[in-house]
């Protein structure tokens, strides 16, 4: 005989495993400061393409002007105002990704809580029988 609220609990399990479930479990399987740290180093390498891009695209937007210009800047200088801007870019977007990364973490600590929490009142429910 069916229990209505085994089958309802199982069903809220299945769209929860189906849906966020896969994301959550994958996020789940690393501790805290492993998943993190791959985060925050992955959006490190992206934002160090994504500046030699636009860094790119900046000078050769203007690249006759720059190639003349070349010999009178102080390439010192520029070379210093670049790395600068790239560190800024970096360390922002660091600090944005582990931020993001940490509350993503804890979202998908606290969903699987209660699945797991689900899943030991399932198993409850079934010894009744």
């Amino acid at each position: 005989m069916l229990n209505e609220e085994r089958v309802i609990l199982m069903t809220r399990m299945a769209s929860y495993e189906e849906h966020e479930g896969k994301k959550n479990m994958a996020i789940g399987r690393y501790f805290r400061s492993d998943y993190i740290a791959i985060q925050v180093i992955k959006s490190i390498f992206s934002a160090t393409i994504a500046y030699a891009v636009v860094l790119a695209l900046y000078i050769f937007y203007d690249f006759e002007n720059f190639m003349q210009n070349i010999y009178k800047m102080d390439l010192i200088a520029f070379a210093r105002s670049v790395l600068t801007c790239y560190g800024v870019t970096v360390v922002v977007y660091g600090i944005i990704s582990y931020l993001l990364c940490t509350y993503r973490y804890a979202k998908a600590k606290k969903s699987l809580k209660s699945y797991y929490s689900n899943l030991k009142k399932l198993h409850s429910l079934y010894n009744e029988q």
